[in-house]
């Protein structure tokens, strides 16, 4: 399925004008730009490339900003997502969401998968306690 070029090139500067607000820290208008783009893809959303990287990209400003759970639920979104279980990207932001929840457990299980597919290049620029929770478990 495709969207029709109109509502993807709207979705598209949307999502580019989120990502230009993050980079001013200005989260609040980010989150709006990705909140108005993901209301133009069609119903059910986890059926749409384009709800992938919305999703993460609300999952990780979300997660910036300390809000865990709502991180949590964007990623999960994501990860329902066309590609969205194979993203390395996705799988350590839900794991570390995940984490700051206390739902270790969980937390082990995804960040070992962004291990399994990324390898520790992903866990570089992150918080050591992410890694260090699965490093026996490899």
């Amino acid at each position: 399925m495709e969207l029709n070029d109109q509502v993807y090139d709207r979705i598209v500067k949307l999502c580019n004008e989120g990502d230009a607000f993050v980079e001013k820290g200005k989260d609040d208008k980010a989150i709006e730009s990705y909140i108005a783009a993901l209301d133009l893809v069609p119903l059910p959303k986890t059926d749409w490339e384009t709800s992938t990287w919305i999703y993460t990209a609300l999952g990780d400003t979300y997660f910036l900003n300390r809000e865990y759970e709502k991180a949590k639920s964007n990623l999960y979104n994501a990860l329902n997502c066309p590609d969205g279980i194979a993203n390395p990207f996705i799988l350590l932001r839900l794991g570390e969401s995940l984490f700051e929840c206390g739902e270790l457990d969980k937390a082990k299980e995804y960040l070992l998968r962004a291990y399994i597919l990324d390898g520790y290049k992903l866990f570089f620029n992150e918080d050591d306690k992410y890694f260090e929770l699965i490093k026996d478990m490899i």
